[in-house]
């Protein structure tokens, strides 16, 4: 009753912000037939004389506010010729709530790449960059040059920052433009590689003004649990990964250790211990000389039975290479930490790489918050609205679509076993395949894409699959996806950034028919997969097919769902589907969704402390690099500041008090040899 009454007063709170802006939207839209008027070199000359009187202003932001109604008047017609593209009042709504630096949820379809246009180009009149953030290279490059002829034709440079290309000079002049677009990863690692460097001018990231980041959710709280790390070579030795690797595949569960997939802890047993310790061949396996030992075969133990090939990570090339969790795609050049990098590549017989050191790092919540304004976009983002006010001081605002949306979201349908499931999911497929309807299985690794892969096969059903394993091929893969009788498995690459389009032969047969094989431990990244379908007013139905032996539902399910099945006593391919079963995986969810906002929480909270200290240096760094920096001055400056400290910290205010003292300390802190009679 509590919680349907908060839903009350929000979803008012909501509706309020609608309400204000569409008034808002009615200015905009009062220019546009003066401004439809003008000639292209017209339109032009209209938005440098705004930027002139931005920028020739006492109170830039303030004079941004004033330009704001001609500016996406402006932008909008420009669209219009260039782009053949006109802004929907929706779309100007977005655009308003980016620019006041908030979050813009917009369902999928509703054109989240135009909107981003209209507060880029009003911010950007200032004459700093506007970064745009984006949760892969692909989308990246598209979006830049999707959007380029727009921006360059109202004035302004666009540069784009994608991984592989390490050149600081092509990277200086890429930073240099008006409007940046890259990757999360790239801007928080140049920041770290700026803030390395030994040259000021070397540095890329000259400010940070307003950043706008696509798939918020992704970026500031998905990839937040895992911060940004440059390594170096730790010169600690390789040996003992291999050994350990023989040990803990030796050990056996519950008798010599107990295993927690809940929380993803292995602890060894006393019995553990003792076995650990005749197999390594040593006395104590805590000692302070075996402790490495002990720290091998934690992460060994976790490598076996914590990580799973073609889940967790896959083995391409010689090269265990990481899966993100959230996004489904290979994690090139990122590598885990404390060892388990290596324990895997023990674990999966390949070659090891030497273990390496931090030199710099930042977490992307204490990165994003460099910016003097950030705003975010995301087709789902309530779910995680209280974190983002916490954490990122940003307020959800849920825009409604241009066209209502017709997509059917069935309830789960749960069956006892994972085989169960399958087999029902494989009828489902051939039933909807045979009436032309195209469907995306989405599945939540590499392993069960391509078990379904294997089962299509048998029954000779054409397909595509898409997974990090085929990542090259995924704008071809998922422009397919809503061709009639098309059958495309995906992994959660195909949750973000990409429109399934369809044509009027598919919308008569009912739309793309989005079949979930589990349910992932975020509801955000269920929502989007249910989201390909559906767009700006296409029909569309999705369900989800679940099993007791799913793991979201055997580590984190409650036994409700289990007491249900069993009072039914359902014969073998039989399911339920039920509000309550429904309700009962959401709840699970929420456990877990609670669970790593905890550990998002702590991470900062631990960065927080670091990130004093971080800002600190990089701002005496940035001193020292200024080359209009006296340093001489400053090191003077400094002996005085230390002399004046030591004299404080003896009491010593003139040739009568205590040198003695004085001499001591000097010595203990400078390692300085003072003549106590010289002083006075």
């Amino acid at each position: 009753m509590i919680f349907t009454l908060v839903k009350k007063i929000f979803s008012s709170k909501n509706d309020r912000l609608i309400r204000h802006y569409r008034k808002e939207i009615r200015k905009i839209n009062s220019l546009e037939e003066s401004y439809q008027k003008l000639s292209d070199e017209d339109l032009k000359a209209a938005f440098l004389q705004l930027k002139i009187q931005v920028q020739e202003a006492q109170d830039s932001q303030k004079a941004l506010e004033e330009v704001l109604y001609d500016s996406f008047a402006i932008t909008r017609e420009a669209s219009k010729r260039v782009l053949k593209l006109r802004h929907f009042d929706v779309q100007l709504i977005g655009g308003i709530v980016l620019h006041e630096g908030k979050i813009a949820e917009m369902k999928t379809g509703e054109g989240k790449t135009l909107v981003a246009t209209l507060p880029v180009c009003l911010n950007a009149m200032v004459g700093k960059s506007v970064h745009i953030v984006t949760v892969n290279d692909y989308l990246a490059q598209r979006d830049a040059e999707l959007m380029r002829p727009l921006y360059e034709f109202l004035g302004y440079s666009v540069g784009v920052i994608v991984g592989g290309n390490y050149d600081d000079n092509d990277r200086l002049q890429q930073y240099s433009s008006d409007i940046v677009y890259g990757t999360n990863n790239e801007f928080g690692f140049d920041y770290l590689r700026d803030n390395m460097k030994y040259d000021f001018h070397q540095k890329v990231q000259k400010t940070h003004h307003f950043a706008i980041v696509d798939e918020v959710d992704s970026i500031l709280i998905d990839e937040a649990r895992t911060p940004l790390i440059i390594s170096g070579p730790a010169n600690r030795t390789l040996d003992n990964y291999k050994a350990a690797n023989v040990v803990a595949l030796k050990l056996e569960e519950e008798k010599h250790y107990t295993l927690d997939e809940k929380n993803r802890t292995i602890l060894l047993t006393e019995e553990g211990v003792n076995e650990a310790e005749k197999l390594f061949g040593v006395d104590n396996l805590y000692s302070i000389e075996n402790a490495i030992l002990a720290h091998h075969l934690d992460q060994a133990l976790k490598a076996n039975k914590l990580f799973k090939k073609d889940k967790d990570y896959v083995v391409r090339e010689g090269e265990v290479v990481i899966v993100d969790e959230f996004t489904g795609r290979l994690s090139e050049g990122r590598r885990f930490s404390e060892g388990l990098h290596q324990a895997l590549e023990a674990k999966e017989g390949v070659q090891i790489k030497e273990e390496s050191q931090t030199l710099a790092d930042i977490t992307y919540q204490n990165y994003f918050r460099l910016y003097e304004k950030l705003a975010g976009m995301t087709g789902t983002a309530q779910t995680e609205a209280s974190e983002f006010l916490q954490i990122y001081n940003l307020e959800v605002v849920s825009i409604p679509t241009n066209v209502p949306i017709l997509r059917q979201d069935l309830n789960d349908l749960i069956y006892k076993t994972e085989a169960e499931k399958f087999k029902a999911l494989v009828a489902k497929i051939i039933e909807l395949h045979q009436k032309g309807q195209p469907i995306l299985v989405g599945t939540a690794s590499i392993e069960k894409s391509e078990k379904i892969h294997e089962l299509l096969q048998k029954e000779r059903i054409p397909h595509s699959v898409l997974n990090a394993k085929q990542h090259a091929k995924e704008a071809e893969i998922i422009k397919d996806a809503g061709r009639k009788g098309a059958v495309t498995i995906a992994t959660n690459m195909a949750g973000r950034g990409v429109d399934i389009k369809i044509n009027d032969e598919v919308r008569s047969l009912g739309g793309l028919y989005i079949i979930g094989t589990e349910r992932h431990e975020s509801r955000r990244i269920d929502n989007q997969l249910r989201g390909r379908s559906g767009r700006q007013g296409d029909p569309g139905t999705s369900q989800f097919y679940l099993s007791l032996e799913d793991p979201l539902l055997r580590i984190f399910g409650s036994d409700k769902i289990k007491n249900i099945m069993d009072k039914l006593g359902l014969d073998e391919g039989e399911h339920i589907e039920s509000h309550l079963v429904t309700r009962s995986v959401e709840n699970a969810q929420k456990k877990v969704e609670s669970m790593h906002f905890e550990a998002r929480k702590h991470l900062l909270e631990y960065d927080d402390v670091a990130n004093e200290q971080r800002k600190a240096i990089y701002r005496v760094r940035d001193e020292m690099l200024d080359p209009n920096h006296n340093i001489s001055h400053k090191i003077i400056e400094n002996r005085q500041e230390a002399i004046t400290m030591l004299l404080q910290k003896c009491e010593v205010f003139s040739e009568e008090d205590d040198l003695g003292l004085l001499c001591a300390q000097a010595q203990e802190d400078f390692n300085a040899l003072l003549n106590q009679d010289s002083l006075k």
